[in-house]
């Protein structure tokens, strides 16, 4: 991706982050996404309750240079007490206080995931049962869209601390439109890679004995063989999908992924009242509900690197074989990396006619001078990295 904007950039917002105290148009300008803010007001590296700025925290003040590194605030969302307790000087606390951020994207996906592989196994895997209301099984697809986006909303609240980007497209572009530093991005990438498979393996110990039930005894199979079962984990592309259709597919749901997102996330325009606000959960609950319902059937709507590939990974560990990687001619990579372009063109979308605040697309020739000039984006570059070290956010 190019490089981020250059105007001043705020540190990450969650329900524990409150603006600095010395720059109060922080919340309009710099909107941070897939995170719910206001949902507390606990003390943050800014402010306590009382709103007056406070000192250095004992432990979260010796993880300075490991945070830095990562591209991490240097002083981890923590409140100032539980900093201060004795208990935080033992080794795990201090991985934890390093970590925190990446750790609550990985429970944050894991999360995610848990729900809607779940929702998926529950409907695919009862299909039929006569014990059922209705004597039809336990769900139908509407039930998928259900568990997608209840995960998504809950996944949100749980992975608050980090910004709950939950996926490594949305990740991405907003490092490129809201001055994420890049240099999070990749612990970011591998916290939620992590969640979704460990996730899935947890979804596949939990049905085991129904999978067996329906393909028999350690047979493993991959659609579109009948009862096939990978789905449950991974997206698979319907047989008469040209490679083309399955780009576009995932391309426009992730377009609208992210659209959507900085939307909520624009507390300058007036839409719902001036942003998501504390509704930002519930909205994304409707969007990722909206999108399964509308999008999702021609190739499973991953959208997400992380809830398609870590997943994947455990299945073939699990015994699918190879299958899951050259099923539907090679399917696996279009969820990989289509869901960044798609996402990457969202943004671009929403920038170009709505979003007035600071962005690439607000510069001269839409960004493309710092791609012509390449001297002008290292100047941009290092201004903005001096801002970020001045401010305390890298």
């Amino acid at each position: 991706m190019a490089a981020a904007p250059t105007s001043p950039l705020p540190p990450e917002q969650s329900h524990l982050h409150t603006p600095p105290p010395n720059d109060e148009s922080f919340h309009k300008e710099r909107p941070e996404i897939w995170s719910s803010d206001h949902l507390g007001t606990m003390p943050t590296q800014y402010s306590d309750p009382s709103g007056a700025q406070r000192r250095s925290h004992k432990t979260s003040h010796r993880m300075y240079g490991m945070r830095s590194k990562l591209g991490l605030q240097p002083l981890a969302p923590v409140h100032e007490e539980h900093d201060l307790a004795e208990h935080q000087d033992l080794l795990w606390s201090r991985i934890r206080m390093a970590l925190r951020e990446p750790f609550a994207e990985f429970m944050g996906v894991f999360i995610l995931v848990l729900f809607g592989n779940g929702s998926v196994a529950q409907v695919q895997l009862s299909a039929g049962q006569v014990t059922a209301p209705g004597a039809n099984g336990f769900g139908e697809y509407q039930s998928i869209s259900w568990g997608w986006g209840l995960g998504t909303m809950l996944g949100i609240y749980v992975a608050g601390d980090s910004g709950a980007y939950l996926n490594p497209a949305v990740t991405f572009a907003n490092c490129y439109y809201r001055g994420l530093p890049w240099r999070r991005f990749p612990i970011y990438l591998v916290a939620q890679v992590l969640g979704g498979f460990v996730a899935a393996g947890v979804v596949y110990g939990n049905y085991v004995n129904a999978i067996n039930n329906v393909q028999g005894y350690g047979i493993r199979t991959v659609p579109p063989a009948v009862n096939a079962t990978a789905g449950i984990f991974c997206t698979y592309p319907q047989s008469f999908l040209s490679k083309w259709s399955q780009i576009c597919s995932e391309f426009i749901a992730s377009s609208i992924l992210m659209l959507v997102i900085l939307a909520l996330k624009d507390d300058t325009h007036n839409g719902a009242s001036n942003g998501g606000g504390n509704m930002f959960p519930l909205a994304l609950f409707f969007l990722i509900f909206g999108l399964g319902a509308c999008f999702g059937w021609e190739t499973g709507y991953a959208i997400n690197l992380a809830r398609d590939f870590g997943p994947r990974l455990m299945s073939y560990i699990l015994g699918y074989g190879t299958e899951v990687w050259s099923a539907g001619n090679y399917y696996f990579w279009i969820p990989m990396f289509v869901p960044f372009l798609g996402c990457m063109f969202g943004g671009f979308l929403y920038d170009l006619f709505i979003y007035t605040g600071p962005s690439p697309i607000n510069t001269p020739w839409l960004g493309l001078k710092r791609i012509l000039k390449p001297s002008e984006a290292i100047k941009a570059r290092k201004e903005r990295t001096r801002r970020n070290r001045a401010e305390g956010n890298v």
